[in-house]
């Protein structure tokens, strides 16, 4: 992958981690032909795969059960900027039911992500569905646009998974030091008592003072040795912003 495209990717993915809403399309079912589109909350899986909790009577979900394609829509605007300039990502792919043996994991990450999503537990209408990426479409601003390969877009299990608990725990008992300092460096936020909380292949996330940050790797991690590797790599770049 080339310098520029690289950049492009980082930067989607950083967007895509960080925002937890946006506009969700689908092919109508009640007018044929047309795309329907309706504003959801979303998290993120360990890949880069999309989750959102929806109910069956919502009409995107009515729509998705006669024809899965369907696309996210994502934006942030840069402070005092012209609107037209901003940050823009659309995810294209199948949205479809979260198989039984994946509900568990999924809906406690929602509840680590989107706390308030506890309550549509008890309707029994809701349930999780998956946006399966197939084309990613990014456009930074003015002359930063591009199709990103859908190589790290694609549905992953990393080989890490397994053992996400116990790298957390590990990282939250022995390796605080690691969690302040990347929290500092990154967001400029000091807190001693910041927990990793999730994990993911482009970096991992920490909860301060009931905030959740995202902390951004530069490579993709898809097995525990690169992961480790990185977070020690981290470790050595951020060592100033260690608390003294």
């Amino acid at each position: 992958m080339n310098t520029k495209l690289k950049a492009y990717e980082l930067s989607a993915a950083y967007l895509l981690r960080t925002t937890t809403s946006g506009i969700l399309s689908t092919i109508s079912k009640a007018y044929k032909g047309y795309p329907f589109g309706s504003y959801v909350t979303y998290i993120t899986g360990p890949d880069r795969s999309i989750y959102i909790y929806a109910s069956t009577l919502a009409q995107h979900t009515k729509n998705l059960f006669k024809d899965s394609k369907a696309c996210l829509t994502l934006s942030k605007e840069k402070i005092n900027d012209d609107k037209q300039n901003s940050q823009r990502l659309t995810l294209m792919g199948d949205l479809e039911p979260v198989n039984e043996t994946d509900k568990e994991y999924i809906k406690n990450r929602f509840h680590t992500f989107l706390p308030e999503s506890k309550k549509y537990s008890k309707m029994h209408d809701f349930d999780f569905y998956k946006l399966s990426l197939l084309k990613i479409r990014w456009i930074g601003g003015f002359g930063e646009i591009a199709w990103l390969k859908n190589k790290h877009w694609k549905a992953a299990n990393p080989k890490w998974l397994s053992n996400e608990k116990h790298m957390i725990d590990h990282m939250n008992e022995d390796h605080a030091n690691v969690i302040f300092s990347s929290l500092k460096a990154q967001h400029g936020k000091a807190d001693k008592k910041a927990k990793m909380v999730a994990l993911c292949i482009d970096g991992y996330f920490i909860e301060s003072n009931n905030e959740i940050f995202y902390i951004n790797f530069d490579e993709i991690c898809l097995n525990a040795k690169s992961y480790r590797d990185m977070l020690i790599h981290q470790a050595k770049l951020y060592r100033e912003f260690e608390e003294n």
